[in-house]
């Protein structure tokens, strides 16, 4: 990537959801567990007022928040809501996702920006497991102008509106574009997608590219 921070990359991808479908098929029958919700190599770990030296600042209709942990994800288009656990790197070196028994939980890449914050926060979730549907199943139908409201730890919510929804194949997976800084608060949802294939898991990710657009803070 070119991006004016430095950091070290993963040495693999998020381990997450699988199974045999397409996109639009039935639930799930099986599980690979070293199939993936993200895709490319995202940062191990980012700088919080990092920029992007192939794009120019964006000025955002809300200025970055300071770091808190994420608690719990709201997406009324698709009315889900679910909690937000943070990962790490597993033993070699890839981006952990939450067990497949909780796959109604969402989880937060802790070592990138927390949403709201400079730069751009993933999260990632499973769109089936061997028992069914699983929290991101829907994620594709999201649309531009949907919003995604992000309860932090602060007791603030960040709210981002959705700017794009893109299915990007595995081997031509755009690290700069879903992973680079754009001058704003970005956040990116991530799952599974494309076809199954049992050996192999599922050919694709599916992005949701959203932007800070306003924070609340949320009654005590």
């Amino acid at each position: 990537m070119t991006l004016s921070v430095t950091f070290a990359l993963l040495t693999g991808i998020v381990s997450a959801c699988s199974g045999p479908s397409e996109e639009t098929g039935p639930s799930v029958a099986a599980v690979r567990a070293d199939d993936a919700a993200g895709g490319g190599t995202p940062p191990a770990q980012q700088a919080r007022t990092q920029q992007a030296t192939h794009a120019p600042l964006v000025r955002t209709t809300h200025a970055p928040l300071v770091r808190s942990r994420p608690v719990r994800v709201a997406v009324p288009a698709i009315f889900i809501e679910a909690p937000i656990e943070p990962l790490g790197l597993d033993k070699a070196g890839r981006l952990g996702a939450p067990p497949l028994s909780r796959p109604m939980a969402v989880g937060w890449h802790r070592r990138g920006p927390s949403p709201g914050e400079a730069g751009t926060a993933v999260l990632v979730g499973h769109r089936d497991t061997s028992t069914g549907p699983a929290i991101f199943l829907n994620l594709k139908s999201l649309h531009r102008g949907d919003t995604v409201k992000v309860t932090r730890a602060d007791r603030r919510v960040a709210v981002f509106t959705v700017d794009e929804v893109k299915t990007y194949t595995k081997d031509k997976f755009p690290d700069d574009k879903v992973y680079g800084a754009t001058g704003r608060p970005e956040l990116r949802l991530m799952t599974c997608g494309g076809r199954f294939d049992k050996k192999s898991g599922y050919s694709a990710n599916v992005v949701v590219f959203a932007h800070l657009t306003s924070m609340k803070k949320r009654a005590a």
